[in-house]
């Protein structure tokens, strides 16, 4: 017969404990979510614990499903357990075997220090192997001031007691005090340049034949879309005027200030969906100028891009399409880009030398990420081109890649060479 001290007895007790909670189904007002962590241990980084009602699986982006979220620490629960709503995210991204997910929570909550809202979202990363590329922009934005940057912190999430892996939790992007900070009435616009594989409603299409969907106003009026629409297509054709004549005149149509850094972080990174895809938001209001951002979106970006024409360090990236091509005709708007650049260029570099503190943040996550998506030498899904050995040299090609921008723009436009790194 086998005898259990004290400590061995308690210690059977709670794990049979824990395996019943496990098999559980879900409560309608649970006091804690469990989460068995021994396959995937503690990696220095806050986890969220969701359940769907039922454990329902997220099979859409547009189907909410009723859930509970926990947030813990290194050996216990952090928070008290959240109502919210749990959806898909993403638009070729939630396609992945590991997907996005948007959360809106019952009331408004502050995690990690962010301010408080209902609206958040989790970033797979999926189709990025360092895990760092959307927030290193997020940070570049920061650093060069624009209006407004989203906050964001990395986590490690477990859906319906089953690990997922290391995600960006994230802001939205929607109008309000600690987001896009712009008025909310039906004459002030916060709206988002939209891929025809997917466009939301309400959207309007341009005199060019773009589609742009309308986050602000919520439910604008027919009116209201009319008044963006004209505005859009009058900019259109004065653009193409003025573009030809090389007046200066565009910018008396958008706000350079947010436009030159909105524009430096995308061209740098060769963000894939800024060459005005999708993902690109501006704000307008009635009587003012074109405002650009917040940045969104940068997993296909810093050499990771899906097509290989876009993979190379070399050359202009979104300035040779759409409405960039145009703006870049100017030279007054040359030459305003071309300042900023020299004026910020240490900040530029700045980023390159801090990825070995961003790699530092997540690195213990990373181990426990693709020991669940062993997919570091996987290059069948569309968004993972290159084949790595091991993620230390995931990130060595991405530094090399971003060093190799830096001294190709410097070249570029100073016409002489610069020192090697």
């Amino acid at each position: 017969m086998t005898h259990f001290n004290p400590v061995q007895l308690a210690v059977a007790i709670l794990l049979l404990c824990l395996c019943a909670c496990l098999n559980e189904p879900t409560e309608s007002s649970p006091a804690y979510l469990p989460m068995d962590d021994s396959e995937y241990p503690y990696a220095n980084l806050p986890r969220i614990v969701i359940e769907t009602e039922d454990f329902a699986g997220i099979r859409d982006r547009e189907t909410e499903f009723p859930s509970h979220l926990q947030i813990y620490g290194k050996d216990a629960p952090e928070s008290e357990v959240y109502e919210l709503t749990v959806r898909g995210r993403g638009n070729s991204s939630f396609k992945m075997p590991k997907y996005g997910m948007k959360l809106e929570f019952k009331d408004k909550v502050s995690l990690f220090g962010m301010p408080k809202s209902r609206d958040w979202a989790l970033i797979a990363n999926f189709g990025d192997k360092s895990h760092l590329r959307n927030y290193m922009a997020m940070r570049l934005s920061e650093w060069l001031d624009m209006p407004y940057t989203p906050r964001c912190t990395f986590v490690e999430v477990y859906l319906n007691r089953k690990y997922m892996g290391l995600y960006l939790l994230s802001e939205t992007v929607k109008v309000a005090k600690n987001r896009v900070n712009i008025e909310e009435n039906d004459t002030t616009f916060l709206f988002e340049k939209e891929s025809d594989k997917k466009i939301d409603p309400p959207f309007i299409r341009s005199s060019l034949g773009y589609a742009f969907h309308v986050k602000s106003p919520k439910n604008p009026s027919e009116e209201s879309l009319e008044l963006l629409r004209n505005h859009l297509d009058d900019f259109e054709r004065r653009m193409r005027w003025f573009s030809l004549a090389d007046t200066g005149a565009i910018a008396e149509w958008i706000d350079m200030e947010s436009f030159v850094p909105y524009y430096w972080v995308q061209e740098f990174s060769k963000n894939e969906d800024a060459y005005f895809a999708r993902s690109i938001f501006m704000t307008w209001k009635k009587g003012g100028k074109i405002g650009f951002g917040p940045v969104w979106d940068f997993d296909i970006s810093f050499g990771n891009e899906s097509y290989e024409i876009n993979r190379g360090y070399e050359n202009w990236h979104i300035r040779k399409y759409r409405w960039f091509s145009y703006f870049f005709k100017d030279e007054s708007i040359r030459s305003q880009v071309s300042r900023y650049w020299f004026d910020h260029r240490e900040t530029f570099r700045a980023l390159i030398d801090s990825v070995p503190l961003y790699e530092g943040i997540i690195a213990k996550a990373v181990e426990n990420e693709y020991r669940r998506w062993p997919i570091m030498s996987n290059t069948e899904n569309w968004a993972l081109k290159e084949p790595y050995e091991d993620y230390g040299e995931a990130i060595d090609a991405m530094v090399e890649w971003m060093k190799n921008r830096f001294d190709w723009i410097e070249s570029a436009l100073n016409g002489e060479n610069v020192p090697n790194w």
